[in-house]
């Protein structure tokens, strides 16, 4: 008797411990189907510079053709729009995150620019503010989640994190960029060029001195803002004003087109998840 309840006892552990390897792998396979952020690979930096441009000089026509009072209203209601459906979204749709992106773009270029003009904060001051405020949303994150890796965005707070990120650095980038260009008198072609040398630093950083994966995604993540802004800024601008002149009109659709045939074409896979210890461990 007491032989068939201890054989009873090891079914019912084994059945049990069975279960919870089940539940795990179920977990870790639910974690990975969650990826709503794409791979990091060459066309997705080449599509992020062209979104920041995009944003850049897609906002500026707004604000010229269309009075702020509605242009500002309406960038808002499309980047809540576009936010709702990218969190909605059970998985990575490349044509609805990079949707996302562009408005992230836009509405953080509006962003800075209503700080700066309609509150007629100077370019260092707003600059440094975004610093502030980049440090506090990254600090946040990692004291709460442990990880600054998209590898690791799979809860909601975390993807919450990561687009608080993404905002906060192209608010970043678009008071940069003005800095270096007005305030401090260095013109869009040359400020294009210092933060294109500047950006070459992770990447240079990452592939010979080992660098962090984190770290360099994220330095690179943020100058890119600058970089594709001033360009765009160079391409829009008037001859009187340091640039070539072309309508920003044309610039915005020449870069739209450019960046629905990134993602058409070289939209990308989602970034693969990285399992928890635990669940690595019952794998």
């Amino acid at each position: 008797m007491k032989f068939k309840m201890k054989i009873g006892v090891y079914k019912k552990k084994a059945k049990e411990t069975g279960m919870y390897m089940y539940q795990a792998n179920l977990k870790a396979r639910t974690a990975e189907m969650l990826a709503k952020v794409p791979e990091i690979t060459l066309y997705f930096w080449i599509t992020k510079l062209l979104t920041t441009a995009l944003g850049e000089v897609a906002s500026d026509y707004l604000f010229e053709k269309l009075n702020p009072i509605f242009s500002l209203p309406i960038s808002v209601a499309v980047f809540i729009a576009a936010m709702f459906l990218q969190f909605k979204a059970q998985k990575y749709i490349a044509s609805l995150y990079w949707l996302v992106v562009i408005m992230v773009s836009i509405f953080g270029t509006t962003a800075a620019d209503v700080i700066r003009v309609g509150l007629g904060i100077p370019y260092m001051a707003s600059t440094f503010f975004f610093v502030i405020m980049l440090a506090a949303v990254l600090l946040t994150w990692y004291v709460k989640e442990k990880s600054l890796s998209i590898h690791s965005i799979n809860t909601r707070r975390r993807e919450v994190f990561y687009w608080l990120t993404v905002l906060t650095t192209f608010a970043l980038g678009t008071s940069a960029g003005d800095l270096t260009a007005s305030s401090l008198h260095l013109g869009y072609l040359a400020s294009g060029i210092m933060f294109f040398a500047l950006l070459l630093i992770p990447a240079v950083c990452y592939w010979l001195f080992n660098m962090k994966e984190v770290m360099a995604f994220w330095f690179a993540y943020i100058l890119t803002r600058p970089v594709g802004a001033s360009f765009a800024d160079w391409f829009s601008a008037a001859h009187a004003n340091g640039g070539v002149g072309y309508s920003k009109g044309a610039v915005s659709l020449v870069l739209f087109i450019a960046i629905v045939i990134l993602v058409v074409f070289r939209g990308g896979a989602a970034a693969k998840m990285q399992e928890s210890p635990q669940a690595a461990a019952n794998h």
